[in-house]
């Protein structure tokens, strides 16, 4: 199955150095990898794994694609985006009521040709069935996780990895450390796998973006990670075992909930926007990269390192947050 996909995206994405906040924050030379870039319907890396994700869809001749996310899901837009390019119909199953006016992922996910079913609650777990039972009997459906977090979509980052290491070495660049947003947990399985197939000694700092669940001791994304390693590397015919142990994970910056912007956010959305002319999203890459830039304000890693921040994507978002923005 690895590198069975279906071309979506715009390969190899840009990775550059960040010139104007490498002098600001001047113990440290700072890059980015910009799969904002990846060019499928304003770019993104749920991209990566859609290749797989589709590819798998096609070759078992489903005609329907059942995915599901937040109202403003990066995840959904893209779906609906690889769904257009396929010539499958695709379905998005978003979280709450719906709103009267549609603004950013969600605008685009209605003009992308995405049938969206609202759920009228803010409930995560999802009974897919509730929704593909009302199909056409002759539909096929085939269900995308939320964020295409599984063995399949990882393989997305797998390849990316293998990108990153071909651009570092032409470019003749070591990366001591990389932080990235980590949520439904396939973007950071692929990473972790990527890096022990391409053998890459990066330290990974993977801020985590939804608040913890008491309830659950904050393990669940850890397992959600653990439980798509160990299914992947099956597919790379990697030995190597993996525990909770394994999965390194931050957890200081996510005490406000999913989707919920603060000061923060917007402190680091405008730091890289009005020093390098890049922008991040309010809810993932805002929230990593305030991490990043306050480890390196507070010294938390190792002076004089190469940093890279690996941006996700997410720039619609940005509109349905306009109001906190202009503050």
């Amino acid at each position: 199955m690895y590198n069975n996909k279906y071309n979506l995206g715009f390969f190899p994405t840009p990775l550059h150095k960040l010139n104007n906040l490498s002098k600001i924050y001047s113990d440290y030379t700072l890059f980015i990898k910009r799969d904002d870039q990846t060019g499928l319907a304003s770019g993104g890396n749920k991209t990566r794994k859609l290749e797989y994700l589709i590819k798998q869809a096609l070759d078992n001749n489903y005609d329907a694609v059942f995915t599901t996310g937040a109202q403003q899901s990066n995840h959904c837009r893209q779906t609906a985006a690889a769904c257009a390019q396929a010539g499958i119909e695709c379905h998005i199953v978003v979280r709450g009521k719906e709103p009267k006016t549609y603004q950013g992922n969600l605008l685009l996910s209605h003009l992308l040709g995405a049938k969206i079913h609202f759920t009228n609650d803010n409930r995560k777990e999802i009974d897919f069935n509730e929704f593909t039972s009302k199909l056409e009997k002759n539909k096929k459906p085939f269900i995308i996780p939320i964020g295409g977090s599984n063995s399949v979509g990882a393989l997305g980052f797998v390849d990316a990895i293998k990108e990153l290491k071909l651009q570092l070495t032409s470019q003749d660049i070591h990366i001591d450390y990389l932080f990235f947003a980590s949520s439904s947990g396939g973007t950071q399985a692929g990473i972790m796998l990527g890096l022990e197939l391409a053998d890459l000694n990066i330290e990974l700092i993977p801020i985590k973006i939804d608040k913890d669940e008491p309830e659950r001791q904050g393990v669940e994304l850890e397992e959600a990670i653990i439980e798509i390693m160990n299914e992947g590397k099956k597919l790379l015919n990697i030995e190597k075992q993996y525990t909770l142990k394994d999965i390194p994970l931050n957890k200081e910056y996510n005490e406000a909930d999913y989707g919920v912007l603060t000061s923060n956010e917007i402190s680091a959305i405008n730091e890289l926007a009005l020093n390098e002319g890049i922008l991040l999203d309010p809810v993932y890459t805002g929230r990593a990269f305030y991490g990043m830039l306050d480890c390196l304000k507070k010294k938390k890693i190792k002076q004089n390192s190469n940093i890279l921040f690996w941006h996700t994507g997410g720039l619609p978002a940005l509109f349905e947050h306009a109001e906190g923005l202009r503050k």
